[in-house]
């Protein structure tokens, strides 16, 4: 009797043996679960922020072009006052030309 009773008593160690393994790695995998859903969370949150900073940012490749047309336009501006200037001095001209006749 003393050796069923050591066999009993060896599977009721065993028993609770597996039982406390069991809820270790139920705990740890409940843990890792909410350590991915934390990690999931801030990942989205990074994406989130990178999208936005490439929403305002996306205008900055833009600025070449943009410098490029404003020499364009200032070249094309100081053109038409070189011409108007000109033009004024010639009909200045004319004025004193026309006034001097009457």
């Amino acid at each position: 009797m003393l050796n069923n009773l050591d066999t009993i008593t060896l599977w009721s160690y065993s028993l609770l043996a597996g039982a406390v393994v069991i809820v270790i790695v139920a705990l740890l995998l409940i843990m890792l679960i909410a350590a991915a859903r934390r990690v999931d969370k801030h990942a989205g949150l990074i994406w989130e922020a990178g999208k936005k900073i490439a929403g305002n940012t996306v205008s900055i490749w833009m600025l070449g072009t943009t410098n490029k047309v404003a020499g364009d336009i200032l070249r094309t501006a100081q053109s038409i006052d070189t011409r108007a200037e000109s033009i004024d001095d010639t009909i200045r001209a004319l004025a004193g030309a026309l006034g001097a006749r009457r």
